[in-house]
């Protein structure tokens, strides 16, 4: 009797295949073949699955954002059982800093994708680049929450901050990729900025 194909799976081995490909070749030059070739499965197969490059790249960098948002997760368990809303904001800005290979994969492909996304009408119009947004919003969720609560300080606009500490997370996470600053430097300029928002010192998700 025939194995039955986990397609799923399947699609997931050819995604991871794009990411460590990516990673050698740069997202604007790997291609279906290449990728292929790292997954261990004939070019067709990998058509079968994805039409075409750019559905590959949606899917493979969908997949390395859910990878993502599991180690915000992880860090957010970490900080306790009831974390603030300071603790949950470190943890996504924590995460996102490429201090390891999969934080360097994921910003790598991220920054690579929005800058082929200026050039390619296709990948511009994936809803892959509304994804920030979502970021934008739950900080801004979490920093109101953090107004209610009393912990921010006097006159801090959510959604302007959230706003300045993405930004200032991506490009801070830039800067550490080209070798122009520390994790440590990175991570006190962010605390420097969360004590100018949030009221008291403010446990950290470490």
């Amino acid at each position: 009797m025939p194995k039955r194909v986990d397609h799923a799976e399947r699609r997931t081995e050819i995604a991871e295949a794009l990411v460590r490909a990516s990673g050698r070749l740069g997202l604007h030059a790997v291609g279906m073949r290449d990728v292929a070739a790292e997954a261990g499965v004939s070019l067709r197969l990998v058509q079968y699955y994805f039409e075409s490059k750019e559905k590959l790249l949606l899917f493979g960098l969908r997949h390395v954002t859910e990878r993502f948002g599991q180690r915000v997760a992880e860090r957010v368990r970490a900080a306790g059982a009831d974390p603030g809303p300071r603790a949950v904001v470190e943890a996504l800005l924590w995460a996102a800093l490429p201090v390891d290979e999969e934080s360097r994969v994921f910003h790598h492909l991220y920054t690579a994708y929005a800058v082929l996304a200026m050039t390619d009408e296709t990948l511009a119009a994936q809803p892959f680049i509304r994804d920030p947004d979502a970021a934008e919003l739950a900080v801004t969720d979490l920093l109101t929450r953090a107004e209610a609560e009393g912990s921010l300080r006097p006159g801090v606009d959510p959604g302007a901050e959230a706003v300045g500490l993405l930004a200032m997370s991506a490009g801070l996470g830039t800067s550490i990729l080209v070798g122009q600053r520390t994790e440590h430097s990175a991570r006190e300029t962010l605390t420097y900025h969360l004590n100018r928002i949030f009221a008291g010192a403010g446990a950290g998700a470490g």
